[in-house]
Order: structure tokens, then C-alpha cells, then sequence
């Protein structure tokens, strides 16, 4: 019988490629009439060992993708909203329940987000500007981990990789003006959360809405 380390035990190592920003010429421009910013639910993609993806069902696998899509959403809005109360940005941040509800109410599912531009989005969601984060995994977890804990973030090994983004889009064109892209190589964590404060901590000194 397997044992399996419990999610308690596991570690939050990061051995990171350097990051990659690009920002638009005229970002201070665009951004000075900025005052709120939606985060849109994170585009997730695993790529899974053979011998994992035998264990896990396309649905299951795809319902997984989906609510790690939602919790990254949800605590990279916890970890903007912790620092704002500091009034660390010069924008506020809309509440995600309000920028899910108004997706779902629209008929908007996670997959139909990949097909709108940025530019209906914002319009949609009546912000100035939208993050989007995606998250591409590479060999995520090792044998049984996924059944072990429960979730697509279990111990990754030191050969495994997660290729990150963030991207901020305007909202009268649909513009990409800032974009920040991070690939970390070793255990990013156990959780959504672990995940965002990694990618955060590195990202969040160059993030453009800094007072």
C-alpha cells in the first residue's frame, strides 16, 4: 500500500527562470485613467505523465483544470485586496463574485472566456483594464498525488516546470499593455494559493499599478 506525505508536509521550493516583462510605451498614459481592474478566472493547462493520465478521466481532469482556474482567481484577488488595503495600487480591484456572477449571467462559461476578446470583457465587466493569468504545467504531480490529496497541486519533482503569465489588456481596444511571464522549475507549493504568492512575490515589484 502506498503511503503519501500529507499536504501539510509539503514544500514550497521555487528554482525560477528569470522573468520576462513587457511593457506598452505608452502604459503611464493608458493607465492614469484607470480606476478599476477585474481579474478574469486563470487559463490553466496540465500536461500529465502517461502513466497519471490513465488514472484520471478527461471530465475529471477537466473539472479539476477548471476549479484550480477559479482558485487562483480567488486568491490572486485576496492577495491584490490584502495590499490594497494599504493603498499600495492606484486602482481598485473588482470583487470576483461580482465579475463570475456577471459572466455567468451573461451565459459565459470558463471555456468561452478563451473566445471573447479582452475588449468585450471589459465592457461586459464595465472595468477600465482586465488581468488574465495563465498557468501551463508540465508533469504536475508524481505518481498518485492528484488521488492522494485531492487537487492538480500535489509534490512536484525537480524536472517538472510551471510556465506562468500575467497580462493586463485595456479596455477600449483590448490592448495588451503589460505582461509579465515567470517559469518556475521545482515544487511551486500545494495549493492555489502557494502558487499565486510565488508568482506574486516575484511579479508584484514590477507590477505597473504600484503607487
Amino acid at each position: 500500500m502506498q503511503k503519501y506525505l500529507p499536504i501539510s508536509l509539503l514544500l514550497m521550493t521555487l528554482v525560477a527562470c528569470g522573468p520576462q516583462i513587457y511593457k506598452a510605451t505608452d502604459f503611464n498614459d493608458v493607465a492614469s485613467t484607470h480606476k478599476t481592474v477585474a481579474i478574469l478566472p486563470a487559463d490553466v493547462s496540465i500536461k500529465l505523465r502517461p502513466n497519471e493520465a490513465k488514472k484520471i478521466s478527461p471530465e475529471d481532469l477537466q473539472k479539476n483544470v477548471v476549479t484550480t482556474s477559479y482558485a487562483i482567481q480567488d486568491k490572486m484577488y485576496s492577495w491584490f485586496l490584502r495590499r490594497n488595503a494599504k493603498k499600495q495600487f492606484t486602482v481598485r480591484f473588482q470583487d470576483v463574485s461580482k465579475t463570475n456572477t456577471t459572466l455567468k449571467n451573461t451565459g459565459f462559461s470558463y471555456e468561452d472566456l478563451a473566445l471573447k476578446s479582452k475588449e468585450e470583457l471589459a465592457t461586459l465587466l464595465n472595468v477600465d483594464a482586465v488581468i488574465t493569468t495563465n498557468v501551463r504545467m508540465d508533469k504536475p504531480m508524481s505518481e498518485g498525488a492528484a488521488l492522494a490529496v485531492g487537487v492538480l497541486f500535489g509534490a512536484w519533482g525537480s524536472t517538472n516546470n510551471a510556465v506562468t503569465s500575467i497580462n493586463i489588456h485595456e479596455a477600449k481596444q483590448g490592448d495588451l499593455i503589460w505582461k509579465y511571464d515567470y517559469q518556475a522549475q521545482g515544487s511551486v507549493g500545494s495549493s492555489p494559493e502557494n502558487l499565486v504568492n510565488a508568482l506574486m512575490k516575484n511579479a508584484s515589484k514590477k507590477f505597473p499599478y504600484n503607487q
